[in-house]
């Protein structure tokens, strides 16, 4: 079964078509880079795939289930246990700790987490992953912008999700905390299994995934390997925008 798979998806702001017949796939463990120039629709589609927005054509399925047929309502049940979202300003609260933020979509969700103030199984394998072992009781204005996107892994990791949509998730970062980021979701993409979807315009952080695909006049112009290559990534990108 796909982690992912989008068929025929079309949205539109008014008069402007954003997506036209779009469609991608990805397998448990792919770890796909999305990019296109600003206004392209990358961003629209992610929020489409999580159900923050509501699909007006095509299909949608996370783990075989068509989120762009689901209410509000059950999308925001079906995102907190089937998709772990990545944002690029975060969204952490800044009245809990990393550990309550972490665990804060299974606590929305009314499940009973094993001793939340003091780790659990899930919880300190999490902590160690992302490197927030010696922080785990401090707030998020007590972090770097670093740590709070770290924070912000932990928590779209903790349901052990289908699939991970990451939006931007190095846009607000300096460049050193940047490259922790992409090594980051490479060591969980290899760990944990879940298929990564990364929106970006940076070639150097498309090429910490597996693939990256290009999207061009509403849908996939192209996919291809990466190589860990930003050079190629960019080489890519130019050839496919030209």
């Amino acid at each position: 079964m796909k982690a992912l798979k989008a068929s025929g998806v079309g949205h539109k702001y008014g008069e402007q078509q954003v997506l036209k017949d779009f469609a991608i796939e990805l397998d448990p463990g792919d770890f796909v880079a999305l990019m296109g120039p600003s206004g392209s629709g990358k961003s629209t589609f992610l929020h489409l795939a999580a159900g923050l927005l509501q699909c007006q054509s095509g299909v949608i399925e996370v783990g075989g289930e068509n989120v762009a047929a689901m209410s509000d309502t059950k999308a925001t049940i079906f995102r907190r246990r089937h998709e772990g979202v990545i944002f690029q300003s975060f969204n952490l609260m800044e009245n809990l700790t990393v550990e309550k933020n972490v665990a804060l979509p299974l606590k929305l969700d009314g499940k009973k987490v094993e001793k939340v103030g003091g780790g659990g199984e899930r919880m300190e394998e999490l902590l160690k992953a992302t490197g927030l072992e010696e922080k785990r009781n401090r707030l998020p204005r007590e972090l770097s912008g670093g740590e709070q996107q770290r924070v912000a892994i932990a928590r779209a990791l903790f349901a052990k999700p289908e699939v991970v949509l990451a939006d931007e998730p190095t846009g607000n970062l300096d460049a050193k905390s940047s490259k922790s980021i992409c090594e980051l979701l490479k060591e969980v993409n290899k760990s944990e299994q879940s298929a990564i979807l990364l929106v970006t315009h940076d070639p150097q952080v498309a090429a910490c995934a597996k693939k990256v695909a290009f999207l061009k006049d509403g849908a996939i112009a192209a996919i291809h390997d990466t190589d860990g290559d930003a050079e190629k990534v960019s080489r890519l990108y130019l050839e496919t925008y030209k």
